[in-house]
């Protein structure tokens, strides 16, 4: 509760924990890569003591990051409440059958969806889930959450983006075995009738960066962008 950094040695998988355990504390983050695409993790293994040291001497940018809190209520009582940092995931289960269910955006009816499912990305999930699901790329300074509709039966069901401080209201219809999974860490079953509030954490993540990062380097990077084949 007092530490000004934490220093995180692994993947992606691993920021994604710590920073849902640090939110409330404010502590900085700085991300050292062990793990395959590295995302969130900049630094690599071989230039981490100097890396570090030279952050550690304050040389460094401050990357702001949101979270989002999510919880599900049966009947008007809360069951379930959880922080996510990537996206919050609505999805069939073993089943295989399609969910249906309503979305509501501050309180206005959205639509109602048959699909396998839906994401609600924070911009750091944007390049996770909802990328591979056909949703936007969202700058992390760029304030809103993407929802991405997962193989919806209408094709006119689009990704869209909403603000930040939006609530956003999932209430399912018909819920098979569906499950709310939350940064693919944890997963809650869900009932008919049960509704998924999603919104903008209290908190945000504060990842310090090395002198020189670009994010859209970052992306040319990860995503193999301009390579000549």
């Amino acid at each position: 509760k007092q530490a000004d950094l934490a220093v995180v040695i692994g993947g992606d998988g691993t920021m994604l924990n710590i920073a849902r355990t640090f939110a409330p504390f404010d502590t900085a983050l700085v991300g050292v890569n062990l793990g395959r695409l590295g995302f969130l993790t900049d630094i690599p293994l071989d230039a981490m003591c100097e890396t570090i040291g030279s952050v550690l001497d304050g040389n460094y940018s401050v990357e702001e990051r949101m979270l989002l809190a999510a919880e599900v209520y049966t009947e008007g009582t809360r069951r379930y409440r959880v922080l996510a940092f990537n996206d919050v995931v609505v999805s069939k289960g073993v089943k295989g059958g399609m969910i249906e269910f309503d979305v509501h955006i501050d309180g206005q009816y959205v639509y109602t969806l048959r699909s396998d499912g839906i994401i609600v990305a924070s911009p750091t999930g944007s390049t996770a889930y909802a990328l591979s699901s056909g949703g936007p790329i969202l700058h992390p300074s760029v304030n809103v959450m993407a929802l991405v509709p997962v193989c919806p039966h209408t094709l006119s069901n689009r990704p869209i983006a909403v603000s930040c401080d939006a609530t956003v209201e999932i209430t399912m219809r018909t819920a098979l075995d569906a499950l709310a999974h939350f940064d693919n860490h944890s997963h809650f079953a869900l009932r008919e009738d049960d509704r998924l509030i999603v919104k903008r954490f209290d908190h945000c993540i504060r990842l310090l960066h090395p002198p020189g990062y670009s994010y859209y380097h970052m992306l040319r990077e990860k995503l193999h962008w301009s390579e000549t084949y």
